[in-house]
């Protein structure tokens, strides 16, 4: 039975941002919702948010369906006075307290296990995670025995000269029972430089503590500054790559390619130089994405070709080539085997099987059906000035080149249109629609006008 305890109160001001800094992405997802992510498979009894700086803000970024629960810091006094305010929440519970920070992102779920199986297999009153860094600046250290027992916790600040030359670096990450934890708390005092509560202070008081060593430093790193924030990123990075090409993604030049830890990819799936792979994006196997592209938020079929191209929120069905220069956006379907081509934009567009766009086209708002054939040029005049209107165009229907479709307008199954006309009224099915004045040529012209 364990609890989770996320601290998220503080401000973050070396972030130099009005953002609270537990809200800052990091591939995808905000900092805090990383360390969720990584407790999810605990399946722990309670999942507490403690809140300080702009709680309304980050309560309502997180809040989803894994059953949150938020206590409020008000004032950030420290680690050991954010966990204080969790005693009446967790009055009569005799099970073990989790305690991550909401900043400390790239945490491995391993790695918590392992932290737990430690304290439960020994009793542990606490164990707490340790790292030894070759620059320890900045965090505090541990002193233990030979058995891992925890001996003297000191805070970096609070050091000597010769307690700063210990590496063993405590990871702010916890484990303890949380009714030898409850006695203490209440008992805490300030005496340090910070006039802070620290948490350190009542691990050394609960009892028996054990540290455990993280293997990967690169783990505990805590995001206190962009600098930081850009590092975290690399490393991530570089565990989604290794990730997706262990599992049969080919990365063409990996260094120049970004991928969110949300995205979903299949085997078989090609990725081209200077890709960006982002949000809840699924790309399915044979598919060949760049170089040069942006899919983000967008379901793509088997077999997909992405060329120089733009996808956001939309759904690209199989076999469907795409680009060079193409723009799909807002809520845009493509049914298989299309094709869009250069200098193409789509948005909230349905089209069916085998229909193509091949070139210098927009259609926003707009309907087509099945092999249907869009001409150089065609844009659907969707906007009248207050409201947007749609299009629709039916099966085999085709347009000739420099056509315009002023919605809302219904073109039937089978209808051609001609070069140049600006169509404003319903077509009927089979139909040949020209909409365009009659060619005038007045020769001599030029002399006339030269003589006015």
């Amino acid at each position: 039975m364990v609890v989770v305890a996320i601290l998220a109160a503080g401000r973050g001001t070396r972030m130099k941002s009005s953002l609270p800094k537990v809200l800052h992405s990091l591939g995808g997802r905000s900092l805090v919702e990383k360390v969720l992510e990584s407790v999810e498979p605990l399946s722990p009894t309670r999942r507490i948010v403690i809140v300080g700086y702009q709680a309304s803000e980050v309560k309502a970024a997180i809040q989803s369906s894994l059953s949150l629960e938020f206590v409020e810091q008000t004032i950030q006094l420290g680690t050991g006075h954010a966990i204080q305010q969790l005693l009446p929440h967790l009055e009569g519970y005799t099970g073990d307290l989790l305690v991550l920070n909401g900043d400390v992102p790239l945490l491995r779920t391993e790695t918590i296990k392992q932290l737990l199986l430690t304290h439960q297999q020994n009793q542990n009153a606490a164990t707490i995670l340790t790292a030894h860094l070759s620059n320890p600046k900045g965090y505090g250290r541990v002193f233990c025995n030979g058995e891992n027992i925890v001996q003297q916790m000191v805070e970096d600040k609070d050091c000597t000269p010769a307690q700063r030359e210990n590496r063993r670096v405590n990871a702010g990450i916890y484990c303890f029972r949380w009714p030898d934890l409850a006695q203490v708390l209440p008992h805490l005092e300030a005496n340090n430089a910070q006039k802070e509560y620290y948490l350190t202070d009542a691990v050394t008081q609960v009892g028996k503590v054990m540290a455990v060593d993280v293997t990967d430093e690169q783990e505990i790193l805590g995001i206190n500054d962009r600098l930081q924030l850009a590092t975290a990123y690399e490393i991530l990075q570089r565990r989604i790559k290794e990730k997706w090409m262990t599992a049969g993604v080919t990365l063409i030049d990996p260094n120049s390619i970004t991928i969110d830890d949300t995205v979903e990819l299949q085997a078989d799936v090609i990725i081209e130089p200077q890709t960006h792979l982002r949000g809840n994006t699924i790309i399915k196997t044979g598919s060949r994405i760049g170089p040069g592209s942006l899919i983000e938020n967008s379901q793509i079929g088997e077999n997909v070709s992405i060329q120089y191209s733009v996808v956001t929120d939309s759904i690209v069905q199989a076999g469907t080539r795409i680009g060079p220069y193409s723009h799909l956006r807002g809520n845009t379907e493509v049914a298989e085997n299309c094709r869009i081509g250069n200098f193409v934009e789509l948005k909230n567009t349905q089209l069916g099987e085998k229909t193509n766009v091949a070139h210098l086209s927009y259609l926003g708002d707009a309907t087509a059906g099945t092999q249907v054939n869009i001409g150089a040029g065609t844009i659907t005049a969707n906007y009248d000035g207050v409201k947007k209107h749609r299009t629709k165009i039916g099966d085999r229907t085709k347009t000739g080149s420099n056509s315009v479709l002023v919605a809302p307008v219904t073109l039937g199954d089978d209808v051609y249109v001609a070069a140049g006309s600006t169509v404003t009224e319903d077509v009927p099915n089979d139909s040949l629609v020209i909409a365009r004045s009659r060619q005038v040529v007045k020769q001599g012209w030029r002399k006339k006008s030269a003589e006015c």
